[in-house]
């Protein structure tokens, strides 16, 4: 069982090539660097995976993780273009109880402002029972575009990333109150659901 006080972060990049050791995955560690940036409070820890482009597996995986592990949030990585081998939104529509449309249609936006080929990416986010799973892509570079959105010179957001949004709907499903490092992603949350300990 997970401390009540602390966040659980599922990590699962899903590479045939990395799975199999063709490659050094680099989803995983990119992910685990951008937290330890990103979270002040609470204490985090992850529950990582390796695994290939099978749905059946993605599927389970994302099951264990969530009802097994006790993830609060659960991050992909790869298998999200239009690729045969790529099933990732298939897997996590098919595991999900809600679908979250906004995370997706924000990435794309974000990844449109770099380049054109964003239009071909795919993800999604979707709740399981108290669980958010988003999709991300498979390219460091981009996962940390996605998660944190576009800044000025002087750090104003001029595309908001996904992560902004990400402890509000936390709170909102049962899970522990996220706060971040404002210089590198700052959350949001209406006046009404700020702790007063919080940020204000």
């Amino acid at each position: 069982m997970s401390n009540p006080a602390e966040l659980v972060i599922g990590l699962v990049s899903i590479s045939d090539r990395a799975s199999a050791g063709v490659y050094k995955d680099e989803g995983i560690p990119a992910l685990e660097d951008w937290f330890r940036q990103a979270i002040s409070d609470p204490p985090w820890r992850t529950v990582t995976r390796l695994i290939p482009d099978e749905r059946p597996l993605i599927e389970a995986t994302l099951r264990e993780l969530v009802d097994r592990e006790g993830c609060h949030l659960v991050l992909t990585t790869g298998g999200t273009g239009p690729a045969l081998r790529d099933v990732t939104p298939e897997a996590t529509l098919a595991v999900g109880d809600k679908e979250m449309p906004g995370f997706g249609e924000q990435m794309r936006q974000v990844s449109l402002k770099f380049v054109p080929t964003a239009i071909l990416s795919r993800q999604v986010a979707v709740i399981r029972k108290q669980s958010l799973i988003i999709n991300l892509p498979g390219q460091p570079k981009a996962i940390k575009e996605t998660l944190e959105g576009l800044k000025d010179d002087s750090g104003k957001p001029l595309v908001h990333g996904i992560f902004a949004a990400v402890p509000y709907c936390i709170d909102l499903i049962g899970g522990p109150y996220i706060e971040t490092n404002d210089a590198v992603c700052k959350a949001f949350r209406p006046k009404s659901a700020l702790k007063k300990i919080g940020k204000q």
